[in-house]
């Protein structure tokens, strides 16, 4: 099992490290969201996936958290849920007599996929005004607005 998935990321020329036995955390580059840490963890019946997704919404709780749970039942491999603190994962189990070369590349392929495109979204509907304040800090210090460039529509008053 083990083996199995040091061979998969060596052969996708992902970086990881293997803080323990059996733990494996592998960055996953996106063009939203820079990078995603993913853990591979091999359990006694189970490949335990979890990666942080997005700290816990300052706002518009209700349709922050509506849109994870819409987003949930369309989803492979991992599902959105929430730390005691409230910050957002994306968190999955694989029995580990279905773990293989395609099943790991699939899910950090799907980790990868719903972490980069959902990640503008989930700011844009939990975080608006600290969205808002930091390009007009930006702005104020003459600063780059180039990574926020995503949120222009309802960030840039000019817009």
């Amino acid at each position: 099992m083990i083996a199995t998935i040091e061979e998969t990321l060596k052969a996708s020329g992902l970086s990881y490290e293997q803080p323990r036995p059996g733990a494996f955390l592998v960055r996953l580059p996106g063009q939203r969201k820079l990078a995603t840490m993913t853990w591979l963890i091999v359990g006694d019946q189970a490949l335990h996936v979890e990666a942080f997704f997005c700290r816990q919404p300052d706002e518009n709780h209700t349709e922050f958290y509506r849109w994870l749970l819409g987003k949930n039942g369309s989803m492979y491999g991992v599902h959105f849920a929430l730390d005691p603190e409230g910050d957002v994962y994306l968190v999955g189990r694989v029995p580990l007599e279905a773990v293989s070369e395609p099943e790991i590349d699939r899910l950090l392929g799907c980790v990868l996929t719903y972490a980069d495109e959902w990640f503008d979204r989930a700011l844009e509907l939990g975080f608006v005004s600290s969205i808002r304040r930091e390009w007009a800090w930006r702005v104020k210090r003459g600063e780059s607005t180039a990574n926020l460039a995503a949120f222009a529509r309802f960030a840039d008053p000019a817009n």
